[in-house]
C-alpha cells in the first residue's frame, strides 16, 4: 500500500473547555487514496468528535497522538490551513448564510484553496460541468447558501462544494441525517459521481442505509472513543441486522458505558 492520505496515530481527544472529559481514547486509522471508509457506532460514541477533530475544530483538544495528512503532521494546524491543504468536511447541520450566493461562496472557497482567483469564464465552465455531473440545475448555484433549503438541498449544496474544491480527503459527517429515501439516493449518487482514484473518503454514519448506495471498502465501529471492529461492507450489514448490542456484549461493555 502506498503512503496513506490520512493516518491517525493513537489519537486521544478531549473537549477543549473540559479537559477531564476525554471523548476519543486512542484511535488508529489509515485511509488511502481511492478508498472509501465508513465509521459507524452508537450515538455518543465519538464519531462526529473524531471527524471535526481531523478537520481542526477548536472545540476539541488533542491530548496525545498525531493526525498525519499527506505525510505531514497537521495535529497543530488550524482548520483553515487543513482545508487549504485539501481536507474537506461536510457538516451534519450545514450553516445558513443569508445574502451570500452559492456562486460567491464557491469562488471565495476555491481562491482560498488554490491561492489564485480563476477568471470568471473559467470558473463558470468548471461550475457548469460540476452541476451537470451532479445533475443539478444552474439556478441552484444562484441561491443564498442554505437559505430556505430543504434538508436534502443542504446536503446537495455540500456535495457541490466537494465537487468544486476537489479535496484530497472528504469527510462526510452523517450526510444521511434527516434525509428521506429519495434525497438520500440523490446525495449518494452525487458522491459516487465525484469519486476518483485520487480522493479518500470517510463516511460518518449511524445507520447502514447510506452504504446501500455508497459501497465502502472498509467499515470501522467506534464505541466509547475506540475503534473496536474493522472489516468490509459485510460488517455494516451485520450491524443493520443485529444492531450494536452483540458487539457490546462480546466486548463486555454495558450500554450506558458507550458514551463514557
Amino acid at each position: 500500500m502506498s503512503e496513506p492520505i490520512l493516518e491517525l496515530r493513537d489519537l486521544k481527544v478531549s473537549i477543549t473547555d473540559q479537559r477531564d472529559t476525554q471523548i476519543i481514547k486512542g484511535v488508529d486509522l489509515k485511509i488511502g487514496r481511492g478508498e472509501v471508509h465508513a465509521l459507524m457506532g452508537p450515538n455518543g460514541s465519538g464519531k462526529s468528535t473524531l471527524a471535526t477533530t481531523i478537520a481542526g475544530s477548536p472545540s476539541y483538544t488533542v491530548d496525545s497522538g498525531q493526525v498525519i495528512f499527506k505525510g505531514e503532521d497537521i495535529t497543530a494546524l488550524k482548520a483553515d490551513a487543513r482545508a487549504r491543504m485539501g481536507l474537506f468536511l461536510s457538516f451534519q447541520y450545514p450553516t445558513v448564510i443569508p445574502g451570500v450566493t452559492m456562486v460567491n461562496l464557491l469562488r471565495a472557497a476555491m481562491k482560498a484553496r488554490t491561492g489564485t482567483d480563476l477568471p470568471p469564464r473559467e470558473f463558470l465552465v468548471q461550475l457548469r460541468a460540476t452541476l451537470e455531473t451532479l445533475k443539478m440545475d444552474e439556478s441552484f448555484a444562484r441561491r443564498y447558501v442554505n437559505d430556505g433549503f430543504s434538508g436534502g438541498e443542504k446536503k446537495r449544496a455540500e456535495i457541490l462544494q466537494l465537487g468544486m474544491l476537489k479535496p484530497d480527503l472528504a469527510i462526510l459527517d452523517e450526510t444521511d441525517s434527516g434525509l428521506d429515501v429519495d434525497a438520500l439516493r440523490t446525495v449518494a449518487e452525487g458522491v459516487n459521481a465525484l469519486r476518483t482514484p485520487e480522493i479518500g473518503v470517510l463516511i460518518i454514519t449511524h445507520y447502514q442505509r447510506i452504504l446501500n448506495y455508497i459501497t465502502p471498502d472498509f467499515v470501522h465501529v467506534l464505541v466509547a472513543g475506540r475503534i473496536v471492529r474493522s472489516g468490509g461492507p459485510e460488517l455494516a450489514l451485520q450491524i443493520e441486522e443485529n444492531g450494536y448490542d452483540p458487539i457490546l456484549q462480546e466486548l463486555g461493555i454495558a450500554e450506558e458505558a458507550v458514551t463514557a
